[in-house]
């Protein structure tokens, strides 16, 4: 039964503190057993102020990959990089997931943001992610990690159904939905949305997680989570602060799940 840890996070505007914290995390991770350590969205570089980020992101994603790769051979724990931002073609960034297998000789698997948060909260707080980024365009699972069939996906893309059930189909065991969710949507959304991508898909998901006060001046949520696929909850870390937290993936218990449930295998296509 594999083990995995969750790092919720507070990422700041210093990649190379966010980098240090990372690092400890995998340290700890991979000396508590566990076997994949999951970051949330934004874990290098969390910044609203996209002028003083934008030369940051560009060193961030020249250096970072590479030491991320080696600190996962260093650590004996595969990573599972929420995401990060990193220059794109077109003058726009990429919101990109990493996935880094410990030992592995080979480039890491990445996975774009598909969906862009373009909204005006009742709070007051605007956000447009397509003004900066560019919407990836490839559903991706990673194959052949300690957690299964690993489907990639980024925060807003839980409110996407039709992505999860592209990832069901594909029998991912284990979806990952890094994030820096708001903390009134969180409130209102958070758990359900969540518990009902797992449920859909009869999957795994683990959601790691950004909390509290960010020194761009934003708050998030917490509550970093590991969903079985009967849509339980079998970790959750609160939105009280930074943290490492571990669960046991226990990956028969996807196929129980999809025998008594077989909503995969009885899905049809409805007509547009």
């Amino acid at each position: 039964m594999p083990r995995i840890a969750v790092l919720q996070m507070q990422s700041g505007i210093d990649p190379e503190a966010n980098f240090e914290t990372i690092r400890d995390a995998a340290r700890e991770a991979g000396a508590g057993g566990a076997q994949v350590l999951f970051t949330p969205e934004m874990s290098l570089l969390l910044d609203r102020n996209r002028k003083r980020a934008a030369p940051l992101v560009k060193a961030a994603a020249r250096e970072f990959p590479d030491r991320l790769a080696a600190l996962a051979t260093e650590a004996g724990i595969d990573l599972a990089i929420g995401s990060m931002a990193v220059a794109h073609c077109g003058g726009k960034w990429a919101n990109r997931a990493y996935y880094f297998k410990q030992g592995a000789s080979d480039a890491a698997a990445t996975y774009d943001k598909m969906h862009m948060f373009d909204v005006d909260l009742e709070s007051g707080e605007s956000w447009r992610e397509s003004n900066a980024y560019e919407p990836g365009e490839e559903v991706v699972a990673v194959e052949d990690t300690p957690v299964g069939r690993l489907g990639l996906s980024i925060c807003y893309d839980m409110r996407f159904p039709a992505l999860f059930e592209k990832l069901g189909n594909l029998r991912c065991d284990t979806i990952a939905v890094p994030a820096a969710f708001t903390v009134p949507t969180g409130k209102a959304h958070w758990h359900v949305l969540l518990r009902a991508r797992a449920i859909e898909a009869s999957a795994f998901l683990v959601a790691a997680a950004q909390v509290g006060t960010h020194e761009d001046g934003r708050e998030t949520y917490g509550h970093s989570l590991v969903i079985d696929p009967w849509g339980e909850i079998i970790l959750d870390m609160g939105g009280d602060g930074p943290g490492l937290g571990f669960a046991d993936i226990d990956l028969s218990r996807i196929e129980d799940v999809r025998r008594q449930v077989p909503s995969l295998a009885n899905r049809r296509e409805i007509a547009k």
